[in-house]
């Protein structure tokens, strides 16, 4: 796996997502300029300053014990250093600092060391870990150590608290007020995806309006013209089928009245069998136009729509299995659906002996699988049985069989209501086919 790959599964999916990051990068960005900015110009300097203060304060009591070392002496530099200066003074008589180099335990320590170095030229050392507030400075003179005890006050400038404070809520201000605008701003692309989305389920999207930003609208207008012009063209093409259709049954039916009454004229039943083919495909052919009907979805019960199905076929005499694994229940175009159905499972009664149904929830979607132990389809066939009017002539009896518009008309419903149908072999040995509907 690649950096960029590796990068790119990092970053959010999601517009939302994507367009906090976009805001926040700059403002983390900012925000560690900041930091550094603050620690090099103000943070380093002002500690260096405080440092040398303190340092030049333990200068001067030092000064003032080694000009007059008497315990008076003593006594005024130590009331001195309490009044003006933060600083505790004592005097340990006799006490000797050991001569062992110590490091500085701190980022404290190390500026106060290189502070005193300037200042104090006499043997000392720091100690800023023994207590949480104070500091400790002792320093060797000729007769004992002076310890000097101030607090961390003077070293350590209360501002860096307020910058950080300031920066990071400042910061958590920003970030609410962008999750909140951008929320807003995501919204009406939701609403065009989930629209879009049931539109291609074939459900009614009549209530959407465009909302939101300029670039959505504009996106939301040009989705309800394709709407509009795509219910338009399905509505003339049902019309043009369903006109043409209709118009030709009044020949047919007279052409059927009219050989009815001759008899014993040769060719006669010939005849006969093709005007009752042709009207066996213009019944095709209204069954296809009806498939792409204005029929609204309404909220379904799929197990009552199967069993109805399964018992319309079994009454006919054939032996199928249904089996229901929940209680199924989606928006569907009831009729439509089950014309879909009726041609996929007559369809594997026609050509064998035990059919199977099951339909069940899996995942997201709903499954219907219909099974059968007949010859099947070839694999190299199975794309070409959904074109209209196509028939196989080697593994399915053309003379059982209708016009070819069974499997187009199954898998246009299906299609209308988002989900898909495909052929695979069955288990049984036949031909299985699959319809997933999403939910």
């Amino acid at each position: 796996m690649t950096v960029r790959t590796t990068i790119k599964n990092a970053l959010p999916k999601s517009l939302l997502g994507r367009a906090l990051l976009i805001i926040v990068t700059p403002l983390i960005l900012l925000q560690v300029v900041s930091g550094l900015i603050f620690y090099e110009t103000h943070w380093d300097k002002i500690s260096y300053r405080l440092a040398r203060s303190v340092a030049g304060d333990v200068s001067a009591i030092v000064q003032l014990v080694t000009e007059d070392p008497s315990e008076e002496g003593r006594e005024r530099a130590a009331a001195l250093a309490g009044r003006n200066m933060d600083m505790f003074v004592t005097f340990l008589p006799g006490a000797i600092l050991s001569n062992k180099a110590k490091a500085p335990a701190n980022d404290l320590e190390d500026m106060l060391d290189g502070s005193m170095q300037s200042f104090v030229v006499k043997p000392y050392r720091l100690d800023s870990e023994s207590s949480d507030r104070n500091v400790i400075i002792d320093v060797q003179l000729a007769d004992g150590v002076l310890r000097v005890t101030t607090t961390r006050k003077r070293l350590f400038s209360t501002t860096v608290y307020v910058f950080v404070i300031w920066m990071v809520g400042t910061s958590l201000i920003l970030f609410g007020v962008a999750t909140i605008f951008m929320r807003n701003q995501v919204k009406p692309i939701r609403r065009l995806a989930r629209a879009a989305e049931n539109f291609g389920k074939g459900r009614d999207v009549s209530e959407f309006k465009p909302e939101g930003a300029t670039e959505v609208r504009q996106a939301a207008q040009a989705f309800m013209a394709m709407r509009e012009r795509i219910q338009r063209q399905i509505k003339q093409r049902t019309d043009m089928l369903s006109g043409v259709s209709h118009d030709l049954r009044t020949p047919l039916t007279r052409m059927k009245l009219q050989l009815a009454m001759l008899k014993n004229v040769n060719g006669i039943e010939d005849l006969s069998a093709d005007v009752s083919e042709m009207e066996h495909m213009l019944e095709g052919y209204l069954a296809f136009a009806r498939g792409e009907g204005t029929e609204k979805p309404a909220p379904t019960d799929l197990g009552m729509l199967l069993e109805d199905v399964v018992g319309q076929i079994r009454r006919r005499g054939r032996p199928i299995d249904l089996h229901l694994e929940d209680k199924l229940n989606l928006p569907l175009r009831p009729n439509a659906f089950k014309r879909c159905v009726t041609n996929l499972v007559e369809n594997a009664a026609r050509y064998g002996q035990h059919v199977s149904v099951r339909a069940g929830q899996r995942g997201d979607a709903i499954e219907i699988t219909v099974d059968d132990d007949g010859p099947g389809i070839p694999e190299d066939k199975r794309a070409e049985v959904f074109r209209p009017f196509f028939r196989l002539d080697d593994s399915r009896n053309p003379e059982t069989g209708g016009v070819g518009l069974g499997l187009t008309i199954a898998r246009d419903v299906v299609r209308s209501h988002g989900g898909e149908i495909v052929l695979s072999e069955s288990p049984a040995g036949g031909l299985r086919g699959r319809i997933r509907l999403p939910l």
